[in-house]
């Protein structure tokens, strides 16, 4: 399966809070029970600065991706991925234009995660002015 292509629009100082759903080909929810979630934004895909790194391990503001959509409120078997990052981290974001992906990994056999690019797409950050 391919990446889906869905660009993101930060605004600086402000939350961004939005949820994405994995689906098999029939539609159906995939089960994220077991998985685990990443997620960063550079400059450009060759680039070896992050700007933000996301994990399914929520930082202390929440900053992170939730395995059980925005704020918990769904099962894992939902497979409602909620993207979160508070208006503390985008304060100190300071970029115009980049690019990120979001992938899901699960243990696989022989010790490799059966990794998936979920989706990915560019990212554009408004600067804030009112601070």
């Amino acid at each position: 399966m391919s990446a889906g292509r869905y660009p993101i629009y930060i605004e600086q100082g402000a939350s961004l809070d939005f949820e994405v759903q994995y689906v098999d080909s029939d539609g159906n929810p995939v089960d994220l029970s077991g998985y685990s979630a990443r997620m960063q934004i550079r400059p450009s895909v060759a680039s070896n600065t992050a700007y933000i790194t996301l994990t399914s391990t929520l930082q202390a503001d929440g900053t992170g991706l939730n395995l059980s959509g925005s704020h918990s409120t769904k099962p894992p078997t939902s497979g409602s991925i909620g993207i979160f990052i508070s208006a503390c981290s985008s304060s100190v974001l300071n970029f115009g234009d980049a690019v990120y992906d979001l992938e899901l990994s699960v243990p696989y056999d022989g010790g490799c995660d059966y990794v998936t690019r979920l989706i990915q797409g560019p990212v554009r950050l408004s600067q804030e002015v009112t601070r």
